[in-house]
């Protein structure tokens, strides 16, 4: 797995991204007063619906090194500064110590003094007793003897960023980005690619990325400044674990996607529904052997058939996603970053006693996602009286129902809301149904049991 590594602010390879960064690092680095010295930052997380508050700076000589105190968020100041004071006064000893190891002296080292350390909110001190959950505010100087630091209380900050493990030319890489305190789309992106003198060139910026044949065989790095629209916090840097491979030419869907480059304008609206499936079925003998005996075994790869999956959803320009044999896993670290990379929000149900489920998405830019209603149909029969009906019959052929009743055909319905004109509601169905040559009976039976949940639901909640 790809890890993520801090690093400082260079040249950015865009005039925009400069300024943007040139007014991040000004910003960062103002002092209280003309004349201090360079000032240094002190990060605090509060959250606050947790106990404790995270004081992150460098502490000691020579740069010090980076020092991550855990406080109580009731705790007073007072204790706080004196706990950062014991942390510089232990620093400053040990360094020390080496120091009289490195000249081989016998004389002891002299007991380093507590520095003064005081907390300023503007130019007057906060007081010693005042907690630290409000101490410790956004814009604060912290005096740590002779060195200050300006406080950033809550700063964006990347929890994660991933790539995807295969990277093939022609086809979108998309991280997957959480940000604390920000938001992806507020971020920066800058796409490197490693050439073969060893030497990092910059290659694009952006949060999705499209290698091209020229790339094959280039490593890539990524470099993702988290923000929250106002600021941005720090970097994060992260390399691909292999290199551009090259893809596989032409796809079927290419000649279609040809009649949706343009998305669709009100009152059109464009619904794209796909089985994907589930890689717990891709990778079992009868898929291979019998199902799809025509498909190499690097074709039912995961990694490889995402790479298609997300190029052509996203070709599509639709307004409305339904998936089926979704992976948990595949929805929440690949198609969930890589839909929200192009304008999506998804919402995903699992099947009851199966490892695969339901995702629905829906275009953010158009609709809020008002609720969501899903159920599993078997129960739905039994505990519904809406479908009372539907069970008298089925229960005429004890086989059938006890058949209907093992399913776990699972409806997912999502209401959505226009985001242009609130009184418009688009209700979503969304369901994988069991087939059989010989389960006519029950398909037409759980298809007319979902029509009479969703018309139920438009009739009661919304008047339709």
């Amino acid at each position: 797995m790809c890890g993520l590594v801090g690093v400082a602010v260079r040249s950015l390879p865009s005039a925009g991204l400069q300024r943007l960064a040139a007014r991040f690092s000004s910003s960062r680095s103002r002092g209280p007063s003309a004349g201090s010295a360079a000032m240094q930052t002190a990060v605090v997380r509060c959250v606050p619906t947790e106990t404790k508050l995270t004081i992150s700076l460098r502490l000691g000589p020579e740069g010090g090194s980076q020092r991550h105190l855990q406080r109580e968020q009731s705790e007073s100041l007072q204790t706080a500064l004196g706990r950062i004071a014991h942390n510089l006064v232990k620093a400053q000893a040990k360094q020390t110590k080496k120091g009289r190891k490195e000249a081989a002296s016998a004389q002891a080292p002299a007991q380093a003094s507590a520095p003064p350390v005081t907390l300023y909110q503007g130019e007057q001190p906060v007081p010693g007793d005042t907690s630290n959950a409000e101490a410790w505010q956004d814009g604060a100087i912290l005096q740590v003897g002779e060195s200050r630091y300006r406080v950033e209380r809550n700063p964006p900050s990347l929890t994660q960023l991933r790539l995807p493990t295969s990277i093939l030319a022609g086809f979108p890489v998309c991280p997957k980005v959480e940000v604390e305190f920000g938001e992806a789309s507020h971020s920066l992106f800058e796409w490197w690619l490693k050439e073969a003198s060893g030497s990092w060139e910059p290659a694009a910026n952006g949060r999705v990325f499209t290698p091209s044949n020229g790339h094959i065989g280039l490593r890539l790095k990524l470099r993702c400044h988290p923000g929250d629209g106002r600021r941005f916090g720090a970097p994060v840097e992260l390399e691909s674990d292999g290199v551009v491979e090259a893809g596989p030419g032409a796809c079927t869907f290419d000649s279609r996607q040809w009649l949706t480059r343009r998305a669709p304008e009100e009152p059109l609206l464009r619904v794209v529904s796909y089985n994907i499936l589930a890689d717990v079925y891709a990778q079992t003998e009868l898929s291979r052997n019998t199902l799809y005996p025509y498909c190499p075994p690097y074709a039912l790869e995961l990694d490889y058939r995402q790479n298609l999956i997300k190029k052509e959803l996203s070709g599509y320009n639709a307004d409305i996603i339904c998936l089926q044999e979704v992976d948990k896993s595949v929805f929440t670290n690949s198609l969930s970053p890589a839909l929200d990379a192009f304008g999506f929000q998804g919402a995903f149900r699992i099947k009851e006693k199966q490892h695969e489920g339901l995702a629905t998405f829906f275009r953010a830019s158009k609709y809020r996602l008002l609720s969501q209603h899903d159920v599993t149909l078997s129960e739905a029969l039994v505990s519904d009286p809406l479908h009372t009906e539907i069970l008298e019959k089925i229960s005429t052929n004890p086989q059938v129902k006890e058949k209907v009743l093992q399913r776990s055909t699972t409806l997912q319905v999502c209401v959505l809301e226009s985001l242009e004109n609130s009184s418009k509601k688009l209700c979503i169905g969304n369901t994988h149904l069991y087939w059989h040559p010989k389960g006519k009976f029950y398909i037409s039976k759980i298809i007319y049991c979902a029509i009479l949940f969703l018309f139920f639901l438009s009739s009661t909640r919304f008047g339709y």
